[in-house]
């Protein structure tokens, strides 16, 4: 009877909305349109209440019979291929039940599910049986969204007063369902705005916990509508709940920091779901933006002598032992950065990656470059002195520490995993994977950036990078990326400095002339 539906897509992603009306746009369906219209969706919409309300509250509600709730949906869904659907107001326990009987014949491969219980004002909106029903509903979500004062409901409990007891009570309600619940920070006090993603069965401790900040504004109207159907959205493009989540968390407080922007009503104003069309960085993550902005370099990279020689396994062996030489110099100081980056960082989680960092740069890649000295060049680990552009690169890390943004220092040594990561890539798949350890005289370097255990790590700098660029400040953004560009643009003249700074290359005061300034 009914049109396929289908998953994640390269292309635009077909989101239904399951919600009520909100006639004055803050909430609702006009803010899951928008919502999903903001977040790379093709938004629908299947009205379930008819309100009369505006920013200062609601004055009426009017329930379309669920039969006609029904004829709804069946419409959309013998059409359209459906991607993912948001739930949001149901108003009674007789739409719950039909929803819930609509999803068990067509199964949407995501559903997220705002459980519209309780108002701004502390009201209950719905009675014991339409609140019994919201539950069995759940059961059916791939991923439910209250706010604290729903959560309390969903479990029976007070409302949290902490972000240990909100964890918990998000815990159990994973358990109680068997399905993710996203525990929101939003109505609790602090400085900070963190959620968590909880899998069943709810253990706390395996909770992905990501950090928000509290945005200082009055215009709150439909923030939970808008953030639930932005994580559908997000879900169809990118098919990993915690990215979705990560991202539209991430859009969200750009829609809350240009909520002033707008002039709507007396009353709690609506965020500004199109808040990109002013400022297009607000709502990108900072690798995306790092990344466009060096293309140019990461080219230059490319085509030197070094990466072509390394390729070919056809570069001098002094212009490799320079380049260890003057790496295994770097990796000191750099290990030093990311302990000072540890020391910084804003959660346990991030410490532990950087102090693990700090920990390979001294063990596993000085190995590597301990024993090819050793056995090719007779040269020691750490002999000689750092070159110009070694010192030039560790001041600028060094200066990036000792200003104290932890933000700035992220993006300043992501260069190092990112662009060595793709330089890898890029040379194994040039070498293949067929050449034997012992046929290609650098296939021990190759080996270590092109190794999954590296990717991993990068891919993780990337995320914190990511997180930090959404929390940190319009100046400190702007710091961000020239701190990412300037590290760049030093990773390309550190594999060019064997062929301009190497043995017997220039006198002394050709090489004062050719030093990269800080």
């Amino acid at each position: 009877m009914h049109t396929a539906f289908h998953g994640p897509t390269s292309g635009i992603p077909n989101i239904l909305s399951i919600a009520g009306s909100d006639p004055s746009g803050g909430a609702g369906i006009q803010a899951d349109i928008k919502s999903i219209s903001a977040n790379g969706g093709y938004a629908m919409a299947v009205v379930t209440a008819l309100t009369a309300q505006n920013t200062r509250g609601v004055t009426g509600v009017h329930t379309p019979p669920a039969a006609f709730l029904r004829q709804q949906l069946d419409a959309v869904a013998d059409d359209v291929a459906i991607s993912a659907v948001k739930i949001g107001m149901l108003g009674s326990a007789d739409i719950a039940h039909c929803v819930a009987r609509w999803l068990d014949d067509v199964r949407p491969p995501a559903v997220v599910l705002d459980p519209v219980m309780v108002a701004t004002s502390g009201a209950r909106l719905l009675d014991d049986d339409a609140v019994r029903a919201v539950v069995d509903l759940a059961r059916r979500a791939s991923l439910v969204t209250p706010n604290i004062a729903e959560l309390a409901v969903l479990v029976g409990a007070d409302p949290a007063t902490s972000w240990s007891e909100a964890l918990a009570q998000g815990s159990a309600l994973a358990a109680q369902l068997g399905t993710r619940v996203l525990v929101k920070g939003g109505h609790l006090p602090g400085e900070r705005c963190p959620d968590a993603l909880i899998s069943p069965p709810g253990d706390p401790e395996d909770a992905v916990v990501l950090d928000g900040r509290r945005v200082a504004t009055a215009n709150t109207h439909g923030t939970g509508c808008s953030l639930s159907s932005a994580i559908a959205s997000r879900y169809a493009v990118t098919a990993d709940w915690p990215t979705a989540v990560r991202e539209a968390k991430f859009w969200l407080e750009g829609a809350l920091e240009a909520a002033d922007l707008l002039d709507v009503g007396a009353g709690s104003g609506p965020v500004h779901h199109f808040h990109s069309a002013t400022d297009p960085r607000m709502h990108q993550r900072f690798t995306e933006l790092g990344w466009r902005d060096t293309a140019g370099v990461r080219k230059e990279i490319l085509a030197l002598p070094f990466i072509t020689g390394l390729t070919e396994g056809t570069l001098p062996a002094q212009d490799f032992a320079y380049y260890l030489q003057q790496d295994a110099l770097y990796l000191r100081e750099y290990s030093g950065v990311l302990a000072r980056a540890a020391a910084m960082a804003p959660s346990e989680d991030e410490q532990l990656f950087w102090l693990s960092a700090a920990t390979s740069c001294l063990q596993t890649e000085a190995e590597l470059h301990r024993t090819w000295l050793a056995r090719e060049a007779g040269a020691r680990f750490g002999e000689g002195e750092a070159g110009p552009v070694t010192r030039a690169y560790c001041d600028h890390l060094a200066a990036a520490a000792g200003r104290g943004s932890y933000a700035e220092l992220v993006a300043a040594v992501l260069p190092c995993f990112w662009l060595y990561a793709a330089v890898g890539d890029y040379v194994q798949e040039k070498v293949g994977d067929g050449v034997p350890s012992g046929s290609h005289p650098y296939a021990d370097w190759i080996a270590t950036y092109a190794d999954p255990g590296f990717a991993a790590a990068t891919a993780r700098a990337k995320q914190i990078a990511d997180d930090a660029h959404r929390r940190a400040s319009a100046a400190e953004r702007n710091a961000m990326l020239a701190a990412f560009r300037w590290s760049a643009t030093y990773e390309r003249d550190f594999f060019d400095a064997p062929r301009v700074h190497g043995a017997g290359r220039h006198n002394p005061a050709d090489l004062q002339e050719d030093a990269v300034l800080a």
